[in-house]
């Protein structure tokens, strides 16, 4: 692994959504394959996690939502990446998503949606798969 570059991953919470739990735990497993993980902490809008994100120069932007507002929350976002140039972010979404909304998810940018309960290695490989180096 010397001289690869690790992938970055911005852990964000978007909205009012208070619970964090999840989106530690994600962050800590992320850690351990690796990765080098940015937590931004609770209640930030569209506009705080775009400017993180440009901010750390990442390659992932995690959105962890619980509120139930992953349709509205990726819109917003799907609007700020095309406005800022970040198309080539690789965009997750976890959390607490009902399977009807993925097809809307994906189809507003997110690139893979991991509800509750995902596999850690799941959402592993799928970052490593999926993020140039």
């Amino acid at each position: 692994m010397v001289g690869e570059k690790r992938i970055k991953v911005l852990i964000a919470k978007p909205g009012l959504d208070g619970h964090d739990r999840g989106a530690k735990v994600v962050a800590h497993a992320l850690k351990e394959a690796g990765m080098e993980v940015i937590y931004t902490g609770l209640h930030k809008t569209v506009d705080q996690i775009i400017d993180t994100a440009i901010q750390e120069d990442v390659d992932v932007i995690g959105l962890s939502i619980m509120s139930g507002a992953h349709i509205p929350i990726m819109e917003k976002m799907s609007k700020k990446i095309k406005e800022k140039g970040l198309e080539d972010k690789i965009i997750v979404i976890g959390g607490v998503v009902p399977s009807k909304d993925i097809p809307k998810l994906k189809e507003l940018g997110a690139n893979a949606v991991f509800p509750g309960g995902t596999p850690f290695l799941e959402i592993i490989s799928f970052l490593k798969e999926n993020v140039k180096k």
